[in-house]
């Protein structure tokens, strides 16, 4: 069945209201037909195919991706256990942490990931580290450039300005007299 290519099953007027799947590819669904006067199961040409057992695909064939078949992978120890006619599927419930080394040990094995090219994820989060290593750089940089210019403005304390008028009328004052 690799080379034919197999028809979109449709529920019969999907494409009449958005709930059934107008416009929304994960609504649209294969619902069997079971109307007393229903077109599409009576398999009138212009209605659409119905799913049935002449598309299925050969036992040998049948769940397999890319004619292998897929094993769901939760930690690196698991990339061990991949043989050659498999590959390998990363669980949606791994964190960035296990995918980085699920990724590294890949390359070493030379394991095929369905759902992450491990070389790409990895030059990925490479080069976000380094984006934020250098903003957190400039940003520190920025922040000692600011203390020094002013260190008498930071080590002052708000309300000493209001008592440093006092202290000079007083001593302006002792003068004069």
């Amino acid at each position: 069945m690799l080379d034919k290519k197999k028809p979109r099953f449709l529920r019969s007027d999907w494409y009449k209201a958005s709930r059934l799947g107008k416009n929304r590819k994960n609504k649209q669904l294969w619902r069997k037909p079971k109307g007393r006067h229903a077109k599409k199961r009576e398999k009138k040409k212009s209605r659409g195919k119905q799913p049935s057992i002449g598309y299925s695909m050969t036992r040998n064939e049948r769940g397999r991706i890319h004619g292998l078949m897929p094993v769901l992978i939760f930690n690196p120890q698991g990339l061990i256990q991949v043989k050659k006619d498999q590959i390998a599927i990363v669980s949606s419930k791994v964190g960035i942490k296990k995918k980085i080394e699920i990724a590294k040990k890949a390359i070493e094995l030379k394991i095929k990931i369905k759902n992450l090219n491990p070389q790409e994820f990895l030059d990925k989060i490479a080069k976000a580290r380094e984006e934020k290593k250098g903003v957190k750089g400039k940003e520190a940089k920025k922040e000692v450039a600011e203390t020094k210019e002013s260190p008498k403005q930071l080590t002052k304390h708000p309300h000493q300005e209001s008592h440093e008028h006092l202290t000079k009328e007083k001593s302006g004052e002792e003068k004069n007299e």
